[in-house]
Order: C-alpha cells, then sequence, then structure tokens
C-alpha cells in the first residue's frame, strides 16, 4: 500500500508533467519547461526507495539508473542539433521497449500468481498484450527510423513483392496472439507477440521514405506514450498512466499537424509506397543552367533592400551557421533592413528545428514568425535569403500533380521581388526533386558552404 504523502507526491508529480507539457509549447518557456518535467521525473523514480519495505534487485536498479543517467549526459553534450531527431528516435525506441518488457515482466507475475484467473481483470490482459505488441512496434520501427536519419541504411522506401499481404499477416498475427493471452494468461503467446511487434513494426516503417520519415518518428511517440499508459494501467501506477497519456495524445496530434503541413494524410505517408508510389524522388543533381553570384553582388542586393525574409533549413544545421546568421541580420538592422525569418512547420528535421536552433543563436523570438502569419507578406519582400532549406519553398508543391511533395503547404518565397538562394550544391532537398525556383529568373544562387559563406557574405554586407 502507497502511503498518502507519496500518493500526494506523485499528484505533485504528475501536474508537473502538465505544466513541463505546457512550458515546452513556446519558446519562452521551452527551458523552464524542460527542467520542471526533468525534475518531476527524478522525483519519481527517487520515491520507491522511501516508501517500499521491501525492494528486490535494488543493485540492478541503481546499476540501470547510472547507465541511464550517464547516457542521458552524454546525449545532452555530445549529440549535435542535426543529429536531435535521431536521438529523439533512439530514446523513443527505448522507451516503447522497455514498456514491452515490464509488461512481459508483469505477465509472468500473472502467470505464477495462485488462482490468478480469479484475481485478474480481462482487462489487465488487454492492456498487457497492447503494452507487449505496440511497445515493441515502437521499438523497431524507431531503430528503422534511426537508421534511415543516420545514413545507416537508404532513406528511400522499401519495398518488395508481397510486402502488403505480409502487412496484413503480421497484423492478424498479432491480433490472435493478443485474443489467446486474453483468453488464457502464459508466457509463451507473450513472447511470439513481441516477436510479431517488432516485424510489424519493421514492416511498418521500411516503405517510408524522405520527408516523411519524422512524422514517424512523431507517430511512434505516440504508440510509445500509449504502452506506457497501457503499462501504468497493468502496473497500478497512476503517474505511468498520466505521462503516458499526456505524451500519446501530445504525439498523437503532432503527427495530425505534421501530416497536415505536408498535405497528405498519415494513412497516405505510412501506405502510399505500398500502392507503388513513392515518396521519394529520383535524388540526382540537375544540370540545368543557373544564375549564380558571389558574396559581393548578394551583399548589394540585401543591404539595399527595405525588406528581407530569411528562409532557415536544415543544411543552416548541418553548417552550424546560425551565429553567423543572426550576426548578418543585426547587421541589416542595424542598416535600416526590416528582417524576419520564416519558419515552416517541417523544417529540418523534426519540428521545432528551426526554432530551437536560432533560439541558441539568441535570435530574438519576435523575429520567428510561423508559415501562416508570413506567408501573405513573401510578395512585399524585396529580397528572400534562402539558408540550407529547399522542399519548403520548391512550388512544385503547388503546381506539379505526382510530385512526392504535391499539395504540401509552402513558403511563398517565389512571390519575392528577389531571391538569394544558398546551397552547397544542385542536389534536390530531402524529397529528391528538383526545386524550379532555383531556375527562376528572379533566382541567384549563392554556392558554398553555408557557414564560410555567409561569413564572407557578412563582410561584404559591412564593407557597403
Amino acid at each position: 500500500m502507497i502511503p498518502v504523502w507519496a500518493q500526494l507526491a506523485y499528484l505533485i508529480c504528475a501536474v508537473a508533467f502538465i505544466l513541463a507539457l505546457k512550458g515546452l509549447s513556446g519558446p519562452r518557456t521551452a527551458r523552464t519547461g524542460n527542467l520542471i518535467g526533468a525534475a518531476a521525473a527524478v522525483v519519481a523514480c527517487a520515491l520507491p526507495f522511501f516508501y517500499m519495505e521491501r525492494m528486490d534487485n535494488v543493485v540492478w536498479i541503481l546499476v540501470a539508473i547510472a547507465v541511464g543517467s550517464v547516457g542521458g549526459v552524454f546525449g545532452a553534450r555530445r549529440v549535435q542539433m542535426t543529429q536531435m531527431p535521431q536521438m529523439v528516435a533512439l530514446f523513443n525506441g527505448v522507451g516503447g521497449g522497455a514498456a514491452a518488457l515490464v509488461a512481459l515482466l508483469e505477465l509472468q507475475e500473472i502467470v505464477d500468481a495462485p488462482g490468478r484467473e480469479a484475481g485478474i481483470g480481462w482487462f489487465v490482459l488487454v492492456a498487457t498484450a497492447f503494452t507487449v505488441f505496440v511497445g515493441s512496434v515502437s521499438f523497431a520501427g524507431s531503430v528503422v527510423t534511426f537508421a534511415k536519419l543516420q545514413d545507416l541504411m537508404t532513406s528511400r522506401p522499401v519495398v518488395f513483392p508481397g510486402l502488403a499481404v505480409v502487412f496484413g499477416g503480421a497484423l492478424a498475427a498479432g491480433l490472435v496472439l493478443s485474443g489467446m493471452l486474453v483468453a488464457d494468461a502464459a508466457m509463451w503467446p507473450g513472447i511470439v507477440l513481441a516477436l510479431v511487434g517488432v516485424a510489424f513494426g519493421l514492416l511498418l516503417v521500411l516503405p517510408v521514405g524522405g520527408a516523411d520519415v519524422p512524422i514517424v518518428i512523431s507517430l511512434l511517440n505516440a504508440f510509445t506514450g500509449l504502452t506506457v499508459a497501457a503499462g501504468g494501467y497493468v502496473l497500478s501506477n497512476t503517474l505511468l498512466l498520466v505521462a503516458g497519456t499526456l505524451v500519446g495524445a501530445s504525439g498523437t496530434f503532432l503527427t495530425l499537424l505534421m501530416a497536415k503541413a505536408m498535405g497528405r494524410s498519415v494513412a497516405n505517408i505510412l501506405f502510399g509506397a505500398l500502392k507503388g508510389g513513392s515518396t521519394l524522388g529520383a535524388g540526382e543533381a540537375s544540370d540545368r543552367p543557373v544564375k549564380s553570384a558571389g558574396p559581393a553582388d548578394a551583399a548589394i542586393m540585401l543591404g539595399y533592400a527595405d525588406r528581407v525574409i530569411i528562409v532557415p533549413g536544415y543544411g543552416l544545421a548541418v553548417a552550424q551557421a546560425q551565429h553567423t546568421l543572426r550576426e548578418l541580420v543585426d547587421v541589416l538592422g542595424e542598416r535600416g533592413v526590416e528582417v524576419d525569418y520564416a519558419i515552416h512547420p517541417v523544417a529540418g528535421r523534426m519540428p521545432g528545428h528551426m526554432n530551437v536552433l536560432l533560439a541558441e543563436a539568441q535570435v530574438p523570438y519576435e523575429q520567428l514568425k510561423e508559415m501562416d502569419e508570413i506567408n501573405d507578406d513573401f510578395k512585399d519582400a524585396d529580397v528572400v535569403l534562402v539558408v540550407g532549406a529547399n522542399d519548403v519553398v520548391n512550388p512544385a508543391a503547388k503546381t506539379t500533380p505526382g510530385a512526392p511533395i504535391y499539395g504540401m503547404p509552402i513558403l511563398n518565397a517565389d512571390e519575392a521581388k528577389q531571391v538569394v538562394f544558398m546551397k552547397r550544391s544542385m542536389r534536390p532537398g530531402f524529397a529528391g526533386i528538383e526545386n524550379e525556383l532555383l531556375f527562376d529568373e528572379r533566382t541567384t544562387l549563392l554556392f558554398g558552404d553555408a557557414k564560410e559563406t555567409m561569413g564572407k557574405l557578412l563582410s561584404a554586407v559591412k564593407a557597403l
């Protein structure tokens, strides 16, 4: 029996998780929200050591806490901003796998308990089966998304003849095994169910490619949250139930928002390749002629403009050029140029990627404008500076039916008077298709590494 004081502490932790999620919804409060959530998690992990009269395997528990703490510190200090989506995918997979393993251990307790048929309700077994299957799906799927983003395997959709049949068979097998586990609690259906869940997770994510991978990460995050909530029910742990529900609900909501930002349905993102389509283009560099210039020419365009809009993208994060970009914007501001940043919902490789990157460079929050807020202003902009972005300004989303990104809402950079497009090469973006904006007569390309070229552009503007 948990004492009243411990129950109150768990309640405070649950409220703290809710406040943390609220804090994470805005850039000004995100850091505070993160600290509140972390503090609540530490308290929740420490509480059992103070109220449980008898605790088994204490040494192993302490070892697990130590290993997890070291991994967390290493990830926080060593992983680059460009690798954050991969780390999120790994952490998410570990969470799903852990929930599945805990459910299997609880199933063993149920199987070994005398008179279990009378003492265990059927819904507990349903929650156990759900946790084992969906947790295994989240684990396997997250490993694949990590491998795709880390370039350990191709980011293109992986399909084979009969994939749809095998996929359907794995789902049917999962449902049958879940029914068997609920009808008669035993370990072998649970173990086989976990293995089928791993296979189903692989089959679910392998056909997804290109810019759709971050959306799948968000969906798998929701899966992990739901498994943690179901695991909380199995363990009679209200805090796990609350925390898992928060993660599941927010992950689901985020998945739907990202799909809407891509102009696609979640079903199309997951199963489009099964119908013979593709979520990725050819990926070949174009040899069509373009208009290019040097930093000095681009500096003149920016320095004598009245209104400039910056469109940041994943290439900015890769080059770590955000501090130089902020300095460039400061110099332009001193010259009386009005400058804003246009943030696409799926810029980078995860939602909020650009917001966090620019906040790290101390960019004022007031200058960060979401797509819906700034899209109508592009037609009044003298210059749009595109830094490391591609698909989010590709007019093919509006003009080319059949393109992988067709229907995706984009930033209206093509409506500006002039566009300066910073690129390392003519290779296409993550979706693997040509960007017609590069060949527009109003577009000037500035080739080179974003950080190095940005430094030269900054010096040229200062010299005006």
